[in-house]
């Protein structure tokens, strides 16, 4: 039954979040710029969210609470390293240039990426599933805006919206995989189920801040930054109603 759950939101996960990526292509850019931002706010809300009202609490039940926020910041740590060298690639910056080797690199990056949150789901779900549901409407509030950036690139390298949609499924689909081997991995080592969801609030939390905080601070205005408020707020207490539940 649990291994339903976790096959059933990896797929959401990827799949939902490419779709939403797509209905946002399909709106007129006008509309799609006052969208992203947003969408924006309520992924930075459900991130934090997932990350210091679900992953850190349960990491810390029942375990030494400096060796769990240790490694979360040996998690942040590591995660910007990795950025730097272009391993760990959260690219939500709807201004990177694009180059001939631009499409490869985001399709292997992403499967990369995809394939970690399916460990992230995996873990979640195995210590609770209110846990589960958190992290998996973290990931794909998240991953809309990086597919919409994603499709951006690969179109502007020249590739079809058929052909862009189908190499971006194919990646998407890696969050599968990652669950599967996280569920049988994760059930027989359960020690380290504590520092798997704390190495996942780290990234989560260093999504948040380091991808997606500066976009939503490049927005002017009182009533963008009221709307940016109002619906990060929404994302954390989507996460917090999830875990009451």
């Amino acid at each position: 039954m649990l291994l339903a759950w976790i096959v059933a939101f990896s797929v959401i996960g990827s799949v939902g979040a490419l779709a939403g990526a797509a209905l946002m292509l399909s709106f007129p850019d006008r509309v799609r710029d006052s969208l992203l931002p947003a969408l924006l706010g309520y992924a930075t809300g459900t991130l934090l969210g997932a990350a210091f009202l679900g992953m850190i609490p349960k990491a810390m039940a029942g375990q030494n609470p400096s060796a769990i926020s240790s490694t979360i910041l040996a998690g942040i740590v590591a995660f910007f390293i990795l950025e730097k060298l272009v391993i760990w690639r959260h690219a939500h910056d709807q201004h990177i240039d694009s180059t001939t080797a631009a499409g490869p690199l985001i399709l292997v990056g992403d499967a990369f990426h995809n394939f970690v949150d399916g460990i992230v789901i995996a873990g979640a779900f195995l210590t609770s599933i209110p846990l589960g549901i958190s992290v998996s409407l973290a990931v794909v509030a998240h991953e809309i805006p990086q597919e919409v950036g994603d499709f951006a690139i690969l179109l502007d390298n020249g590739y079809s919206r058929t052909r862009a949609l189908a190499l971006n499924l194919l990646s998407s689909l890696a969050t599968l995989p990652g669950a599967l081997i996280g569920f049988f991995f994760l059930a027989e080592a359960t020690a380290v189920l504590p520092f798997i969801l704390a190495l996942s609030a780290a990234s989560f939390i260093y999504i948040a801040i380091a991808d997606l905080v500066p976009g939503l601070a490049r927005q002017g205005g009182l009533r963008v930054n009221l709307i940016q408020l109002l619906l990060l707020f929404s994302g954390i207490a989507t996460i917090a109603l999830i875990q009451v539940g």
